[in-house]
């Protein structure tokens, strides 16, 4: 199993940056077939060999993934399209 752990800065107030992660979420869906949900302030995502949380904390934003054995060999993908969408979300 691989993981990925990434934490992100922003300076977006509380209901810009949770829309930019539900843009995030729609954006694993597409590539990955990830379905998500919030509770509270963590947007989980997962669907069969993925699982993860993107927790919404003050002027941050941390995205724990755990990729199974399918997944694993497309981590870099995976990590590159996350932090596309961050960067051009959380500018």
């Amino acid at each position: 199993m691989s993981s990925i752990h990434l934490h992100h800065s922003h300076s977006l107030s509380p209901e810009q940056a949770r829309s930019a992660l539900s843009d995030l979420a729609d954006s694993l869906a597409r590539k990955l077939g990830v379905e998500s949900r919030w509770d509270g302030d963590n947007l989980h995502f997962q669907r069969s060999g993925v699982d993860g949380t993107i927790k919404l904390l003050p002027g941050q934003v941390e995205i724990m993934a755990k990729l199974g054995m399918f997944f694993a060999p497309m981590k870099g993908m995976v990590e590159q399209e996350i932090r596309r969408v961050l960067d051009e979300k959380f500018r």
